[in-house]
């Protein structure tokens, strides 16, 4: 099951990173990248593999998925800089969508380094205090806490000095409250997916002839 945990981990990363290009509003006040709906399932599923198969597989997770997104970014501006066919009309709509601009990319990176690191301590921490019981514990504080780092984090190296104090106040206190309401969401499918990861590798530790 862990493989396929890592799996989803890493592939919303990278999608993250393409969806966080488009900008939505919910009401008038509350404005987010495209990227928010999927910390729903990315922070969930690093403390579910965590919780399952302990720091050190959270901690390979992490670094799979910065090795993963670096890539990404290498790969992404290879094939912006590719001479574009005389059939693909496209060229710059392409590099709107995938480009980025490279202090939003490492302002993504530095962020996702410290903050996803944060939540596996803080996990671990945790679970080493409470073992097996109050995972709703670990699992909100661990990721309300390192959101606010990553949110801290992303918002500054991005955009500081870029627009008005503020804006990136705003658009702290926006995004961080869109966070904490998922944290709390998240809490169901992290027990569903707990259960499921624990009864998965259960069933195969048993082996085929007993199914």
């Amino acid at each position: 099951m862990l493989y396929y945990l890592n799996g989803l981990f890493v592939g919303f990363l990278i999608l993250a990173n393409v969806l966080a290009v488009k900008v939505f509003s919910i009401g008038e006040w509350m404005v987010l990248p495209a990227a928010a709906i999927l910390i729903i399932f990315t922070y969930p599923l690093i403390d579910v593999i965590c919780e399952v198969y302990g720091k050190e597989a959270g901690g390979r997770t992490v670094r799979t998925g910065l090795i993963a997104q670096v890539f990404a970014v290498f790969f992404i501006a290879i094939a912006i800089e590719l001479p574009p066919a005389q059939a693909f009309v496209h060229q710059q709509e392409f590099e709107t969508i995938l480009g980025g601009s490279m202090r939003v990319i490492i302002a993504s990176l530095v962020a996702y380094s410290i903050s996803v690191n944060l939540d596996v301590m803080i996990f671990s921490k945790f679970k080493e205090k409470h073992g097996d019981g109050k995972l709703w514990l670990r699992n909100n504080a661990s990721t309300m806490l390192s959101q606010l780092i990553d949110t801290a984090l992303f918002i500054t190296i991005a955009f500081f000095g870029i627009m008005p104090f503020k804006v990136l106040l705003t658009l702290f206190v926006t995004q961080y409250i869109f966070k904490f309401l998922a944290s709390i969401v998240a809490t169901p499918i992290v027990y569903g997916l707990v259960y499921v990861a624990r009864k998965f590798d259960k069933l195969k530790s048993i082996g085929p002839s007993h199914y």
